[in-house]
Parts: C-alpha cells; sequence; structure tokens
C-alpha cells in the first residue's frame, strides 16, 4: 500500500488529539515510513508575513494569500512549502505527482514573496512522521480514513469545512462516524 499523494482522515476517537478531525497530506509512504503535513490547521499564532520578516525576505504585495498551517508535531521549527504542481526547484522539490509538489529551502519563501511561485500553495510548520509499519497499523487499528487528494480540497479557504469534506469525497456524513470501533 503506497499512499503517496493521498490524504488521511482522522477518525473520531483515535487517541491523539493533536490528530483531532485532521486532514492529512502524505508527501511520502514507503516501507521506511511516511510523512505528511496537516492541511486543515491553520496556526493563527503566525502569518507568512511574520516569517518573511523573521527571516528577511521582503515581501512585493500586502496580499500574498499564503497560509500557515500547524503541519505536524514533529519538527515545529521547519518550514515545507506543500504547491501545485506547477513549479519545481530540482532536486529541493519533493515531486509526489502531478498535482502537488513540496520544497522545503528559503528559495520557495523568496519566490512566494516576489510572487513568482507555485499558483497554489501552503506553509506548514511541522509535519507527520511515522517509522516502518506505524501508519499501516494505526489504520488498521481504525484511526484513519484514506481517500484522494485534489488541489480544491488540500488548498481550499475553508480549514473547518476540510474534514467532513474529504469524509464527503468517499460518500461517508462526517455527523454519522462514531468513536467507537466495533469488530465484525
Amino acid at each position: 500500500m503506497d499512499l503517496t499523494g493521498k490524504l488521511l482522515i482522522a477518525m473520531p476517537g483515535m487517541g491523539d488529539p493533536r490528530f483531532d478531525q485532521s486532514v492529512v497530506f502524505m508527501c511520502a509512504h514507503s516501507d521506511d515510513g511516511a510523512m505528511g503535513l496537516i492541511v486543515n490547521k491553520p496556526a493563527d499564532q503566525v502569518s507568512f508575513k511574520d516569517l518573511l520578516e523573521q527571516l528577511g525576505i521582503p515581501r512585493q504585495s500586502e496580499d500574498d494569500g499564503i497560509h500557515v498551517y500547524f503541519g505536524g508535531p514533529v519538527d515545529h521549527a521547519r518550514g515545507f512549502v506543500l504547491h501545485s504542481g506547477d513549479y519545481d526547484v530540482p532536486p529541493a522539490t519533493l515531486h509526489v505527482d502531478d498535482s502537488f509538489g513540496m520544497t522545503a529551502t528559503l528559495a520557495i519563501l523568496e519566490d512566494l514573496a516576489y510572487g513568482q511561485g507555485p499558483k497554489k500553495s501552503l506553509l506548514a510548520l511541522g509535519y507527520a512522521g511515522w517509522g516502518p509499519g506505524q501508519l499501516e497499523d494505526e489504520i488498521q487499528a481504525n484511526g484513519w480514513l484514506t481517500c484522494d487528494a485534489s488541489p480544491d480540497l488540500v488548498f481550499g479557504e475553508e480549514d473547518g469545512d476540510k474534514w467532513a469534506q474529504a469524509l464527503a469525497s468517499m460518500g461517508v456524513d462526517a455527523r454519522l462516524l462514531s468513536a467507537d470501533a466495533g469488530r465484525a
């Protein structure tokens, strides 16, 4: 099972409050482990403008539309830009698929500040990571559902609706989910 380019949707009652109602875009998944970015939890205390100022990067415009997110509980000091597939800085860009890429360099922040970056993007501080077999075990234990990722959902403006939208893309009504897992 390769979940690269897919979405993980946290199930109610998964047990880790950091992932409550999270939607995670999977940047990489292999036998060695997995890495993803939470795409529906804004980091309200941090703005793109503030980050650019801290890094000494001047901005071309006041309205850049770049949102900053809590990307996950691992390495909060690192930033990752999840973006549309129209941007590539070899070898720094991880090409996820034709619709998505992920770049973690100052160059993409400079390009975004100057209006030369990808058409769609979000900046995540930190990431979600799993060791070998860990994510598969969590899925087996009913912690996550998986679905296809769409740029409209990932880069959409309504962060509070992304969890329900991801479930709806699978035909699941979020109101009908239970925190209690069962066995047949």
